[in-house]
């Protein structure tokens, strides 16, 4: 694939350009569209899914990269390793370094980049908080709705795991892969903790 330029925020100074690279990681829950450049990651994007993948949450299915791979930046690297872990060998994602994010929205000083750090840095795998919660922890306990336009704005979801964050009463709520991603991711984490507790 090609690269392109792109605006990279670096600092109050001025911008500079970095070179785009892009891969597509075959997962479970099908194709995801990764870019980035040296710097760090700068975003994931999510198929819609349409009907659960066929064995439930288990995390059988390939999971590797079917396009991009001769253009892999380190970041990309990561990333890639990453979520792999995080499908088919989960217990391994706390050892894994997570990759550097080049995303402006995260390297702006912000309430939403602060939910989404709050959010990677507190809630582990196959844990879940609601909109409220999240709120509390980033520190305004006013602003779950907020904190709802901070997942829908989550450039780079699964590793910034924006599907954790459920409604008070229970719901999953709404996910830019679709409720069925969000369903599937849940109980994808739930069973693997399960199954790593024995």
């Amino acid at each position: 694939m090609a690269s392109r330029l792109v605006p990279k925020v670096t600092s109050k100074e001025g911008e500079s350009q970095c070179k785009e690279k892009h891969v597509v990681l075959l997962s479970p829950v099908g194709k995801l569209k990764i870019s980035g450049c040296e710097t760090g990651l700068h975003e994931i994007k999510l198929p819609k899914m349409s009907v659960l993948p066929s064995g439930r949450a288990e995390s059988s299915a390939a999971c590797e990269v079917c396009e991009g791979a001769e253009e892999m930046t380190e970041p990309l690297k990561q990333c890639t390793a990453w979520l792999h872990a995080y499908f088919c060998e989960p217990a391994r994602t706390a050892s894994l370094p997570v990759p550097a994010f080049h995303h402006p929205l995260l390297r702006r000083d912000s309430f939403t980049r602060q939910v989404l750090w709050t959010l990677l840095r507190d809630v582990k795998f196959g844990e879940a908080v609601s909109y409220k919660q999240l709120a509390d922890l980033a520190g305004n306990s006013r602003a779950a709705r907020a904190v709802g336009g901070a997942m829908r704005s989550n450039p780079i979801p699964i590793i910034i795991p924006c599907h954790r964050v459920i409604c008070s009463s229970g719901q999953t709520g709404n996910y830019g892969g679709g409720n069925l991603m969000k369903e599937w991711l849940l109980s994808h984490e739930k069973l693997q903790k399960e199954k790593l507790a024995y």
